[in-house]
């Protein structure tokens, strides 16, 4: 049986798609070719690959550039990440035309909201000629596949996966690290855009503080974008117990990592979060807002963690008032129990869903 030969037509890559990609070729033996939107500015992650994952740029690329670049390959299945690149979608329909396998991948959920249902309407009018299968990260974004026309059996959840081979092996070092004193630090990774919450994290952890009731605990806040001088720059951004570390490239994050012991992702707008598989496997006890799409995995009310209400200050604040009640005894078994549930789904689980949609 000779290799699948496997088309991604992706928006940004990240070092956990990559990790994902891996597993395809090592596994499966597949032939991967990728064509990526240009590395974006507020992320630049240094992306390195295996040699047998094929990379092109999609800002090298016309539309008929890129229609002749897949009649090269002659893929056996394509994979495309929604549908915001029209190219995107003119090598979908091409394919789908001759009977080869084409996926939408999407993380967007269904709010049954106005413009939604619109969408809806629309969508359904050329959508099933351009793609064959739905692959979504979870039931939320499952219900809207379900909505655009597709059937269940042509849809699967678990689309995305964090790099579980670089991440789970920290909860153990963190363990030995931890053991003696928790780490009585919060730690927030996301890039600094509207959508992100950091102000109102920034907001909350000081008003804390200046009650008396933070203790000794701090917040560290990685990342970087349009927002980050001028969250750095507020008033409580530059409160003495908040650190803003700028962007960190993935393989300098457990450095991070295992000097804070509690994740926060205070997002207004969050469809899925990689970034909370990621703290998962690490073993971090969570705080996350309502819209965070990826607690419907990796987060169990009071067992590894809080949610609070979506851009709620007050909601913040007590979830991370009981973060800070807590024993050190009480947070690292929240630890233990979030590193289960990250264990939970890996490359490899994400591999063999790939490939059971390939004929």
């Amino acid at each position: 049986m000779s290799s699948p030969r496997i088309l991604f037509l992706y928006t940004e890559l990240a070092p956990y798609v990559l990790a994902c990609f891996e597993a395809l070729v090592k596994q499966h033996g597949a032939e991967v070719l990728v064509v990526r939107w240009p590395v974006n500015k507020e992320a630049p992650f240094e992306l390195r690959s295996d040699p047998r994952i094929r990379s092109i740029d999609r800002g090298t690329l016309d539309d008929a550039g890129m229609l002749q670049l897949v009649e090269d390959f002659r893929p056996t299945i394509a994979f495309a990440s929604g549908w915001v690149d029209k190219g995107y979608l003119k090598v979908c329909r091409r394919l789908r035309s001759r009977g080869v396998p084409t996926v939408m991948c999407s993380d967007t959920a269904w709010r049954g909201d106005a413009r939604q249902r619109a969408a809806v309407v629309a969508a359904r009018l050329w959508l099933r000629r351009t793609f064959s299968h739905a692959w979504v990260t979870g039931e939320a974004q499952a219900a809207y596949a379900l909505r655009l026309g597709f059937a269940k059996d042509k849809i699967r959840t678990g689309f995305y996966s964090a790099d579980v081979g670089l991440f789970a092996p920290l909860a153990a070092q963190f363990a030995v690290l931890k053991a003696n004193r928790f780490p009585h630090r919060f730690l927030c990774v996301a890039r600094y855009i509207p959508t992100k919450g950091q102000q109102l994290l920034c907001d909350a952890f000081a008003e804390l503080c200046r009650a008396g009731e933070a203790g000794d605990w701090e917040l560290w806040m990685v990342g970087t974008g349009e927002l980050f001088d001028a969250v750095r720059n507020s008033d409580n951004g530059r409160h003495e117990r908040i650190r803003h570390k700028g962007f960190v490239q993935a393989d300098a994050l457990p450095e991070v990592m295992a000097q804070c012991g509690v994740f926060v992702l205070p997002s207004t707008y969050e469809p899925w979060g990689v970034v909370v598989h990621e703290h998962a496997c690490a073993g971090f006890p969570m705080v996350l807002s309502t819209a965070v799409g990826a607690a419907e995995r990796f987060l169990v009310e009071g067992e590894n963690g809080h949610r609070f209400i979506a851009g709620d200050k007050g909601s913040l604040k007590n979830m991370l008032r009981m973060m800070m009640l807590s024993s050190d005894a009480e947070l690292t078994a929240m630890g233990e129990r979030s590193a289960e549930l990250g264990r939970s789904w890996s490359p490899a689980e994400w591999a063999r869903t790939a490939m059971s949609f390939v004929p």
